[in-house]
Order: structure tokens, then C-alpha cells, then sequence
């Protein structure tokens, strides 16, 4: 089976076929889900190798995120307005743009309540790494541009929101 094939809003928001349990389902399950899948991949590839899995998973989901939901004609401010409403409004979590060049292709942001990582204990290392894909994918969409994002700050390092670094890629 071709697995791209699934890779489609029709089939990712299938409220319909869950009309007893809803769309939503606990981070806990989420959570589950990621650290076990991010867990096999180390064991049969390396760590490093699992977490570029994970960010490249990541930034497809940010493509097809915005592609599907957000406007790419909007402005930069009323991007990031929407981009912060629908994070939000699909409990993924609270974006902020701490710092943001358009012209060099830098920004600097935050989320917090964030679903990786929100709650953990000091791990000494960051974890987000479907979230810097995330990010960058959503980036990538909106700008026609492909980015760089690594995550500087997180609660596993003992910090209190996710914070990402994000640059354009030279072409």
C-alpha cells in the first residue's frame, strides 16, 4: 500500500466515522503513539537518525496543515493571527512570535502548552522534533521557501514554553 495515499485532509479529519468519541482524543494517547514509534526507530536505525524521521513527518504534516486550513495570500500578520488561531483551536498549542525578519527569513517562536513535551520532567535534551518540522513545513508553504528549525528551548531542558529558531534554507 502506498502509505502517501492516506496523507490527505479528507483522511486525517474523520469526525464522521467517530460520531460516539468525537475528533479529539487525550496527549496522553498522542504522546503514546510518538515516543513509541520515535522509541522502534532508534532501536533499528540510531537516535539522530529517529529524530530526522520525526522532523521530516513533521514538516509534511506543516505543509498539508497549511496548505488545507490557512490562506497563503494573506499577509504575514494576518498569517500568523490564523496560524495561531487554528494551533489553538486544534489544541496543538499556544504559538507566539517572539522575534520575525520576512526579508531574512528568520523568526523566532514559541508554543506553549506545547504536545510533545508540555509537562515532562527534566530529560536534559530537547524533544520536539515533530515540532520543528512541523514549523518549518508550515514556514515552507506559506513563504514558497524551505526552512531550518531547531528548537532552543524546552521543558525537558527545564524551561516552560518551546522555543524555535527557524531560517530560510539558501537555495
Amino acid at each position: 500500500m502506498e502509505y502517501s495515499k492516506l496523507l490527505t485532509w479528507e483522511n486525517i479529519d474523520v469526525a464522521d466515522g467517530r460520531r460516539n468519541l468525537g475528533g479529539e482524543m487525550p496527549v496522553a494517547v498522542y504522546r503514546l503513539m510518538q515516543y513509541s514509534i520515535l522509541d522502534e526507530l532508534s532501536e533499528r536505525y540510531s537516535v539522530e537518525e529517529a529524530r530526522n524521521i520525526i522532523r521530516d513527518s513533521g514538516r509534511r504534516a506543516g505543509l498539508i496543515f497549511c496548505d488545507q486550513l490557512i490562506d497563503k495570500s494573506l499577509q504575514l500578520n494576518e498569517f500568523i493571527s490564523e496560524l495561531q488561531r487554528l494551533l489553538k483551536e486544534f489544541k496543538i498549542g499556544v504559538l507566539r512570535v517572539e522575534k520575525s525578519d520576512l526579508a531574512a527569513g528568520k523568526y523566532t517562536v514559541t508554543v506553549a502548552e506545547d504536545l510533545d513535551c508540555s509537562g515532562l520532567p527534566l530529560l536534559g535534551d530537547t524533544v520536539c522534533h515533530y515540532d520543528e518540522g512541523f514549523i518549518a513545513g508550515i514556514l515552507e508553504a506559506y513563504t514558497g521557501t524551505k526552512f531550518s528549525v531547531v528548537e532552543i528551548d524546552c521543558w525537558a531542558t527545564g524551561d516552560r514554553v518551546c522555543r524555535f529558531r527557524a531560517e530560510a534554507l539558501a537555495t
